[in-house]
């Protein structure tokens, strides 16, 4: 593992500094949408249940360096406090003389919450002077922003090297169903990537063909691929600028063993619009004048038969257009299927990705999967198999 947790540290009487992930929506001054204050709870639970002092320190936005009222942290305490159930002290700095009475002053069983640490040109450049400030606010370093793992900055990497490190529970149970899933999965490993562009997930695909027993490809990107077979696929979004890449994946999934999977029927449309009139035809048979939208039934039952063949997945990307109805029909019969394994204790399921999370929402399957990964970047990044900053320095604390 490599890396230590918050049970492995003394943390009574300790002021623990707890890098997290605040980026949460907002109208005027009101969170929209408070899941990633909530995912907090438990590691701030924990702290405090220890007799340790939560600081939590965070980026909000992209102010550039420079101090930006609108992306003030100030707005988000009534929703952390609600989220916690404790008293949520606000510092209107992160560094210096108000951050460091504030952190001197916190009372048990309260929280801290110093202000945007991107307020600082220095947090992502990695500043070896702002990551000793936050040092010097705290005993213990709690890395809690899996999301933010891919970055080099001095609120996730520059601080981690000065204080004994830990993970958080967030984090925590980030890496363990990463590593459940592609560092020493269950096979066969099956792994399902969709989206638009083959362009934007090279790295991804060449490490899964080395990894994976199975690799579903479905939404734009499959086009490709089968264009890269010759194939004619008239007006559906395609990268015809790719196909040799697309070809050469194909050939080095040949020499892992790994079998590519894409589809074998479509449903296909002349417009791009809700409820437009589609048709389902072999992939092989796209009409010049039409787009694929959607994987077909056809290749959705090979999907699912290679489930139930499958110990674990790896989910990343729609098989479809899945925003417009009924383009969506396959990825929801398959995340369904997932889902449904996955309770029953037959697979291991672990997917991530802005859209991955919303198809999976729509198809009412979200809650069944073994682990679903807010990350984004962090999360792609990890499945292209690069090191991560952020866990790297948990791994390498003296």
């Amino acid at each position: 593992m490599g890396w230590q947790t918050l049970d492995q540290m003394d943390l009574a009487g300790k002021r623990v500094l707890v890098r997290v992930d605040l980026n949460v929506p907002l109208e005027g001054d009101t969170v929209t949408d408070d899941t990633r204050i909530q995912r907090l709870v438990p590691t701030v639970r924990d702290i405090l249940n220890a007799g340790g002092k939560p600081i939590l320190l965070s980026h909000f936005g992209r102010p550039k360096g420079k101090h930006v009222p609108e992306m003030s942290l100030r707005k988000l305490v009534p929703a952390i406090e609600a989220a916690f159930g404790v008293p949520v002290v606000f510092a209107a700095d992160c560094r210096g003389p108000a951050a460091q009475a504030a952190a001197d002053s916190l009372a048990d069983g309260s929280v801290l919450l110093l202000e945007n640490t991107r307020f600082y040109a220095g947090e992502e450049k990695n500043d070896p002077d702002l990551a000793r400030d936050f040092a010097a606010l705290a005993d213990i370093y709690c890395n809690d922003a899996f999301s933010c793992a891919h970055r080099a900055h001095a609120s996730t990497t520059g601080v981690a090297h000065l204080l004994p490190s830990c993970a958080g529970r967030l984090m925590q149970a980030e890496l363990v169903a990463l590593e459940a899933a592609l560092g020493k999965p269950e096979r066969p490993l099956i792994a399902v990537v969709g989206g638009a562009k083959v362009s934007t997930k090279l790295d991804l695909l060449s490490n899964l063909v080395e990894k994976v027993d199975h690799l579903v490809i479905g939404g734009g990107m499959a086009n490709t691929f089968l264009a890269a077979q010759g194939i004619d696929v008239g007006k559906s979004l395609a990268e015809h600028d790719m196909t040799d890449t697309a070809a050469d994946i194909l050939t080095k999934a040949e020499k892992t063993g790994c079998e590519i999977v894409l589809p074998t029927d479509v449903v296909v449309a002349r417009e791009f619009r809700e409820n437009a009139p589609h048709e389902t035809c072999a992939a092989t048979a796209c009409p010049s004048d039409a787009m694929i939208l959607d994987t077909g039934p056809e290749s959705v039952t090979r999907i699912n038969a290679l489930m139930e063949q499958a110990r674990t997945l790896i989910w990343n990307g729609p098989l479809g257009a899945f925003e417009i109805a009924p383009f969506g029909t396959a990825t929801f019969a398959a995340a369904r299927k997932a889902a449904a394994m996955t309770k029953a204790g037959q697979l291991v399921t672990v997917a991530g990705g802005g859209d991955t999370v919303a198809a999976l929402n729509m198809a009412g399957a979200a809650h069944d999967f073994t682990y679903i990964s807010t990350a984004g970047g962090a999360f792609l990044e990890w499945m292209e198999g690069k090191t991560l900053p952020g866990v790297a320095a948990l791994t390498q604390t003296e």
